[in-house]
């Protein structure tokens, strides 16, 4: 069994979404001074890889917290797709394997970017019609290798509420080797226990199946 960390590292510098606070990471203490090392972290909670509930844009949409704890593991498939958009046509071609999975990876190849002015830039995104052919599956969530399900000029984020809608969590900002492609697997995903969590930092580590 192969297992993936598909998690970015949290870094001074590292990309935020436009506008968002950048992230500190500084040193409250060190071995020569207090005996001990200790680090400060100051972060948004959809920062780096992360996880957006419902709750982050439905008024009555379901917080992190308030899910229980196998809401974020299950079987997963990755999607391999290099087009500028996740069509309706490209999932209708992958109906059979969107079946008998708990989450769904989008692999746009956009990890390459991270770090990179052109990670803000035109990534790819789900068609309005391909979020909402997803919502006829019995899916706990979506990830995606972007920082945002929806374009980075959006105002409405239709794709965010068409999945929130169906109670779906979205995992973005994920971690793709470039080798993975068509890939079946057993994902954890957890985010921290932060009460009324509208979002969070995660872990994101996929248990490849021997086969693939």
């Amino acid at each position: 069994m192969k297992i993936l960390d598909l998690t970015h590292p949290i870094h001074n510098g590292m990309p935020v979404y436009p506008g968002k606070n950048p992230v500190r990471v500084e040193i409250a203490a060190t071995i020569n001074k207090d005996g001990y090392r200790e680090k400060h972290l100051s972060i948004d909670g959809h920062t780096g890889t992360h996880m957006d509930a419902p709750a982050h844009m439905l008024a009555d949409g379901h917080t992190l917290d308030s899910y229980q704890i196998s809401k974020f593991c299950g079987t997963a498939i990755i999607l391999k797709i290099l087009e500028k958009q996740i069509s309706l046509d490209f999932l209708m071609s992958h109906a059979v394997e969107l079946k008998n999975v708990d989450f769904i990876l989008f692999n746009t190849g956009w990890s390459k970017f991270w770090g990179k002015d052109d990670y803000l830039n035109s990534f790819p995104t789900l068609t309005i019609e391909a979020a909402h052919y997803l919502n006829q599956f019995t899916i706990k969530g979506i990830g995606f290798d972007t920082i945002s399900v929806d374009p980075i000029d959006s105002k409405e984020f239709p794709i965010h509420h068409t999945l929130f809608e169906r109670d779906m969590v979205i995992i973005e900002n994920l971690k793709f080797p470039e080798e993975i492609s068509l890939t079946y697997g057993f994902l954890h995903v957890y985010p921290l226990p932060i009460a009324d969590a509208d979002g969070s930092p995660v872990r994101a580590v996929i248990f490849l199946e021997d086969s693939h």
